[in-house]
């Protein structure tokens, strides 16, 4: 088994035990913490093509994703399509909030492989969306790092990043930006 850098769960975890008991004042609600999402954007991404190989071949697409809220916002669903020169991306991100953990677990689907990928889990903070997982790429074990980053009530980027070292190297491997339209 890999060693696992949890810097961002450690944190969350110390900040909210104390003295081994957690106090609920301390803890953020973020129920509605992707709210600022909710609507139609435009989607440029940037995808390199074989992560974790020492290639830096990337391709481009662009199209659009609607985003709507479930449960009263406590949930939303990502719809993602789009278009480039390596083909079409079709996929659907289905968020649910935990108010029990205070977190976010982001389970994607692309139509292409017509399963739900490990779930990214995380939370926000000072703005800005953290997620982590450990997945299974070429048969090696590796961690996932998404991180959505508001900028502004018309722009969002998002980034996600692989480590097949624990997490003491990350290589970039998605590059989102939206505009609201």
């Amino acid at each position: 088994m890999i060693h696992v850098r949890w810097s961002a769960v450690a944190v969350f975890l110390l900040g909210a035990l104390v003295g081994g008991r957690v106090y609920a004042s301390e803890v953020r609600d973020g129920g509605h913490d992707f709210d600022f999402e909710i609507g139609k954007w435009r989607t440029h991404v940037h995808r390199l093509l074989h992560p974790l190989t020492g290639s830096d071949v990337w391709a481009d697409y662009d199209g659009t994703s609607v985003i709507r809220p479930v449960w009263a916002g406590r949930a939303n669903l990502v719809e993602l399509d789009v278009s480039g020169p390596k083909g079409r991306i079709e996929g659907a991100s289905l968020r649910l909030y935990n108010p029990a953990a205070h977190q976010w677990s982001l389970n994607f689907v692309n139509s292409a492989m017509g399963q739900i990928s490990t779930p990214t889990v995380g939370s926000f903070h000072d703005g800005i969306g953290e997620f982590y997982d450990q997945e299974t790429l070429d048969g090696r074990a590796i961690l996932v790092r998404f991180v959505v980053e508001p900028r502004g009530r018309n722009d969002c980027h998002f980034e996600q990043a692989y480590s097949a070292d624990g997490g003491k190297t990350w290589e970039l491997n998605w590059v989102a930006d939206d505009r609201r339209t």
